[in-house]
């Protein structure tokens, strides 16, 4: 039996360890830090490692001490935050010159219920600048490298915390996923990531993107720490008026035998090389006893083109305020004009101006019934034909992207980057839940590379979820 470091450990193991008197926080801690310490470098998963709170340590211990069996799971575990979470005293700056030195003055309702549950905190993580991209390379501080194959990307916007987690520098994160940018990462790291019903977990103190596409979730090595750190920050927000209480939409109970939708009709001209996978995982979960059954989507054909016109035209909406004046980077030229256009030009990415300035584009004058009034219409057709799919399956199936991680530099074309999120975003386009679960490797150039499966549900069926990766963990 190989026996594991501290920080190699789950979120479960870790806090049976602890309990068992095996390991002291401080020994967890400790070991979690000197990871991110030494191999930080390479990787850049990290923008900063905290200090230790040796005040949070010793209360933490106490508390396991005292209350044993009662304490939260999560007391004393050492959590990453990506850098777009608001953690009091702390810089957050969702990778973004225009916000380098903006420290938060609050925490995020989400780090909030961590705290009274006795996590730590160990560093604040690397991602694509205000969340905008899918490789971790739109950072204004450097990309995040996968640990898997340095040379490749870790995924995005969540690739630091994807890749501290991956490579034991944490026991577990949160990220964040407005079309995929939690999911898609844990498959190109071979982790779980879980995208929740949209306003299941608060939004306050979350730096948005897009605000209703936006929700916090975990990033973990298994689907019961997912289901962990997903109960813990879970509840309504009194601020955040878009939380919605438990049970708002109708629980359907999870059977052992799940059905399992699958829209071939999609997914059959995307998926190339990962299809051996996902086919083979499908097989696997019809031996152990779900049903596989074909569905129709038609809407998704046209949900990336959806999901972008959407996306920017709220990313213009939410950064806005970010203009030198009112908040951000500032820079001073000749007139106020030339104030906004350097502060602006200065202080947002390439990346995050195109976003901007497409998203301006779709609400102007003129075009808004063109583009964003008909992505909108679309979002409300595709939803429909999700419930209405939902009928006949429990949970629907895709891959979570089509290949496995790419190397730095090979998606330079905006739109080949935007097609990463093909299978991802009708979750957030329809506020549904969605996990991606580890499916086995690929090879490539010597590498043995992760792919991941992923899985929709009903509004606030989580559950189902976390019946169904479990399963695919299961079939490992």
């Amino acid at each position: 039996m190989v026996v594991k470091k501290p920080n190699e450990m789950t979120i479960v193991e870790a806090a049976r360890a602890l309990r068992a008197r095996e390991l002291t926080v401080r020994e967890l801690w400790d070991a979690c830090a000197a990871a991110a310490h030494a191999k930080n470098p390479e990787l850049n998963a990290y923008l900063e490692i905290f200090d230790i709170d040796e005040r949070a340590v010793e209360a933490a211990q106490v508390r396991i001490d005292t209350e044993k069996e009662s304490a939260p799971l999560l007391c004393g575990i050492p959590l990453a935050l990506k850098d777009n979470i608001l953690l009091e005293g702390k810089v957050a700056s969702a990778a973004s010159r225009m916000l380098e030195n903006y420290r938060a003055t609050y925490d995020a309702t989400v780090v909030q219920k961590l705290k009274e549950a006795g996590a730590l905190f160990i560093g604040r993580t690397n991602m694509d600048e205000f969340a905008m991209g899918s490789s971790t390379e739109h950072s204004a501080f450097g990309p995040t490298k996968n640990p898997h194959d340095t040379s490749r990307v870790p995924g995005g916007s969540s690739g630091g915390s994807a890749a501290a987690v991956a490579a034991h520098l944490c026991i577990a994160a949160l990220g964040s996923d407005t079309g995929g940018s939690i999911r898609q990462p844990a498959a190109h790291t071979g982790l779980v990531g879980l995208k929740p019903t949209y306003g299941v977990v608060s939004r306050s103190g979350l730096i948005a993107m897009g605000s209703s596409l936006d929700q916090v979730g975990p990033l973990a090595k298994t689907v019961a720490d997912a289901r962990i750190l997903h109960e813990a920050i879970s509840g309504i927000d009194p601020l955040d008026a878009t939380t919605i209480p438990e049970g708002l939409y109708p629980a359907k109970k999870v059977q052992k035998s799940l059905r399992i939708g699958v829209p071939w009709h999609l997914v059959k001209e995307e998926i190339g090389r990962t299809g051996r996978n996902f086919r083979k995982t499908l097989d696997t979960l019809k031996s152990a006893g779900h049903r596989i059954v074909d569905v129709e989507i038609p809407t998704s054909e046209y949900a990336l083109a959806a999901y972008y016109v959407v996306m920017f035209a709220e990313v213009s909406t939410n950064l806005a305020r970010l203009d030198g004046i009112r908040y951000g980077h500032a820079a001073r030229g000749k007139t106020l004009l030339d104030d906004y256009l350097l502060s602006r030009t200065e202080g947002f990415g390439e990346e995050t101006r195109r976003r901007i300035l497409l998203g301006t584009f779709v609400l102007s004058s003129g075009y808004i019934d063109a583009y964003y009034r008909k992505a909108d219409a679309a979002r409300a057709v595709l939803r429909r034909e999700y419930e209405k799919a939902f009928e006949s399956c429990d949970v629907v199936a895709f891959p979570t992207t089509p290949s496995p991680a790419f190397k730095f530099g090979e998606k330079n074309d905006p739109l080949s980057m935007y097609l990463e999120d093909i299978f991802t975003v009708t979750a957030n386009l329809t506020g549904m839940p969605a996990i991606s679960v580890p499916m086995g490797t690929v090879e490539r150039e010597g590498k043995n590379l992760p792919v991941g499966i992923h899985f929709t549900a009903p509004h606030q069926a989580e559950n189902a979820l976390f019946t169904v990766g479990r399963a695919v963990e299961d079939s490992r």
